[in-house]
């Protein structure tokens, strides 16, 4: 098993989710999160000042999956973020070591 963690722009969300269900994956946590990488933040102008806004809006989206649908559930993510520009995010792959359902008690891959 593996959990997968993308960082993706805010807007691109709902086309990652649909990318996700036609794969038929069932489960998919979200998080709204706060960051930079290389784009470091940028410059805007309100009320006439101008101010750096250091950590931007993005989207953690967290799948846990069985090791068979990891590699198409990374493309899937990938196509559906891609805008070609600075901070479209990243996708991060980690082992799973196990997963319990707590309603049932299910471990491992049942589980997810």
């Amino acid at each position: 098993m593996k959990l997968i963690t993308a960082i993706i722009k805010p807007f691109k969300l709902d086309e990652v989710r649909e990318s996700l269900s036609e794969l038929g994956v069932a489960g998919v946590t979200v998080t709204e999160v706060k960051g930079f990488g290389r784009q470091k933040g940028h410059t805007e102008l309100y009320r006439g000042a101008e101010y750096v806004v250091d950590f931007l809006p993005k989207v953690k989206v967290e799948i846990a999956l069985p090791d068979d649908l990891v590699e198409s559930a990374v493309e899937a993510i990938l196509l559906a973020a891609k805008t070609g520009k600075i901070g479209d995010g990243k996708v991060f792959v980690t082992p799973l070591e196990d997963a319990t359902r707590i309603r049932t008690g299910e471990s491992g891959e049942e589980a997810i």
